[in-house]
């Protein structure tokens, strides 16, 4: 079966990868969103609802099946081997997921994976390239504190805190786009996009 290019597309968060994204599927390149398929596969996949229950509880999830993100996030989220360890049990389960739904595009010259994680789950391995979408620091602050009201800033730096290094993630990646309000991000999608085009026919 041919496969179309895979691009892999991350960035911390707040740097503005779905904007990016969002330019790309105009472009009519389809994007599969790891973050919010996750959440979609922890209700609708029942191995790993199954895991959850097993490793952290029935009360994981409500009783018309909804995931209950209350107990989770307070049993998980401070607790950095729990988060591992639920890590472990999602991520498999998306690339499943994520391999279906590649089989749905294989006319494609190229197809783009979103994920916040893809350094941190390892399925930056299964991708051709990858894109980093990259910003200052403050700026992604501002960002978030602007669009995610229920969060404040010291929050926010934690979470930026679990996520590898802004720097290090553009060390590893093929590609960059700098969404720093000073570059056109419209402009710097639009040339990769014909880079993307040009490596599918090589």
């Amino acid at each position: 079966m041919k496969k179309p290019i895979q691009i892999g597309i991350t960035g911390g968060i707040g740097t503005g990868k779905s904007i990016v994204c969002k330019i790309f599927t105009v472009l009519k390149v389809p994007a599969y969103d790891a973050d919010s398929r996750a959440k979609a596969v922890m209700t609708t996949d029942g191995i790993l609802v199954e895991a959850i229950k097993k490793e952290f509880g029935t009360l994981s999830y409500k009783a018309n099946g909804e995931l209950n993100r209350d107990y989770l996030s307070k049993e998980v989220f401070s607790d950095e081997i729990k988060l591992k360890k639920l890590n472990a049990l999602v991520h498999p389960r998306v690339a499943v997921d994520y391999d279906a739904w590649l089989g749905k595009h294989t006319a494609q010259p190229y197809v783009l994976k979103e994920a916040a994680l893809l350094f941190e789950s390892g399925s930056y391995k299964a991708m051709d390239k990858v894109l980093v979408v990259s910003a200052p620091l403050d700026l992604r602050i501002q960002r978030i504190l602007s669009r995610d009201t229920h969060r404040n800033e010291s929050q926010v730096r934690s979470i930026m805190a679990n996520q590898l290094a802004e720097e290090e993630k553009s060390k590893r990646a093929d590609y960059r786009i700098e969404n720093d309000e000073k570059h056109s991000v419209l402009a710097q999608a639009l040339q990769l996009h014909q880079q993307f085009l040009s490596l599918s026919t090589e």
